[in-house]
């Protein structure tokens, strides 16, 4: 997802620190909610070897089932940056979402 690893001291108050029998080991930095979204769309046109907006649209629906599971939606934007990756209208990840519920 994108996080970073840091010495315990600079850990800023959003970090989180990991510690160990009681001594702080390390601080992990955690992205921001929507450049994990972009982390995320990157790996899975790395996965399917070409634009996500090149692939079929049952693929497409099958990305964002994976990207629902992930929870992409529930991040500002999410809808419009993936309808965005994928080439399609926010109508059409509406449709998509609504579908998988139907079953």
């Amino acid at each position: 997802m994108g996080g970073e690893l840091l010495p315990p001291g600079e850990a800023g108050p959003d970090d989180v620190v990991l510690a160990w029998e009681g001594a702080d080991v390390v601080a992990v930095r955690l992205p921001q909610l929507a450049e994990s979204l972009d982390h995320i769309l990157t790996a899975l046109e790395r996965r399917e070897g070409r634009p996500l907006a090149e692939l079929d649209r049952k693929a497409k629906q099958g990305i964002v089932r994976t990207l629902e599971a992930r929870g992409a939606f529930a991040v500002r934007h999410g809808v419009e940056t993936v309808a965005g990756a994928l080439g399609v209208s926010r109508f059409t990840i509406y449709n998509y979402l609504n579908r998988e519920k139907g079953r």
